[in-house]
């Protein structure tokens, strides 16, 4: 289910990915999810964005070196 992230001004996508899902590793999957708001580079306050549940991992398949 998404939830949302009102921005304060200054907000960049890396910082929120980061906010929200524990990881700058997260921006690009933030920004798929919020397409509409991609020209931001630094936010103004009070964007709206939809935060996303993250998929989940699919451990049936392993890399060779963990099977």
């Amino acid at each position: 289910m998404a939830q949302a992230y009102r921005t304060v001004s200054g907000d960049v996508w890396d910082k929120i990915a980061k906010e929200v899902y524990g990881s700058e590793s997260y921006t690009s999957f933030l920004m798929a999810n919020n397409q509409e708001h991609i020209s931001y580079f630094i936010f103004p306050e009070g964007v709206i964005l939809k935060i996303e549940d993250l998929p989940e991992e699919d451990e049936s398949v392993l890399p060779d070196w963990r099977s």
